[in-house]
């Protein structure tokens, strides 16, 4: 069984391609609309990466409340944002998920809401007509003053910590993606520099940028202060 305080926020990375054992073995975690909805994928490796996201997202929240991790059940609020189904104390289990390219990161807290966003950074897209269209007025003005050839991993930066904001929030994108700033310039510290709604907002959040591989951005958004991190690698654990 894992442990983990209202003090801690556990990262969990794994890989998605997965020998054809495992991937039979995490397929034996979800449930049957789960199985079903895996059936549907037209081609194998998406199929055998929708199975490896689902079951270790159940396996790592099983290893935390003792349960098997095909008992669990989900549900679900009116954007979309999953919780455990009966965990709704103060103590709850909370997690958020992303993954891109055959890697993944889970989030899991207790008693403090939580999300993670993570992007390989792609040299096919157009990082200022995003940016112009998705950021905020600051975002841009910051982007545009950096040099040329910082602008991709500041917009991956960027993005990653806007993304992990709004599924922390989990209100999905009825909150603008450019009616709050994020710190983006590379080296700078994650945070959320401000909202347009309301001027406390941002002081109730925290933001950590994470590197879970080379190519790729991501980053941790959790409700308050003062919790401490660490980072797992599924299935071996710290």
């Amino acid at each position: 069984m894992l442990v983990l305080g209202n003090d801690e926020v556990h990262v969990w990375r794994a890989t998605l391609d997965q020998p054809p054992s495992q991937i039979q073995s995490l397929l034996h975690n979800l449930a049957a609309d789960e199985q079903a909805r895996a059936e549907r994928f037209c081609f194998e490796r998406d199929r055998e990466h929708f199975i490896a996201a689902r079951g270790v997202l159940r396996a790592i929240l099983g290893g935390y409340l003792n349960r098997e991790p095909q008992r669990l059940s989900f549900c679900y609020n009116s954007y979309g944002k999953p919780a455990l189904a009966g965990e709704s104390d103060g103590d709850a289990i909370r997690f958020s998920v992303s993954h891109s390219h055959g890697v993944a990161l889970y989030a899991v807290g207790r008693g403090r809401d939580v999300g993670i966003d993570l992007e390989r950074i792609r040299s096919d897209v157009a990082v200022a007509q995003i940016a112009e269209r998705y950021f905020s007025r600051r975002e841009v003005a910051t982007l545009r003053a950096l040099p040329a050839e910082a602008q991709r991993q500041a917009f991956f930066l960027g993005w990653t910590r806007k993304e992990a904001y709004i599924k922390a929030r989990g209100e999905g994108l009825s909150l603008p993606l450019d009616q709050f700033d994020v710190s983006l310039a590379p080296g700078e510290p994650a945070a959320v520099l401000g909202t347009q709604r309301d001027p406390f907002e941002a002081s109730r959040w925290s933001l950590q940028e994470l590197t879970p591989a080379p190519g790729y951005a991501a980053a941790l958004a959790v409700e308050g202060h003062g919790w401490r991190l660490t980072c797992w690698q599924w299935p071996d654990g710290c």
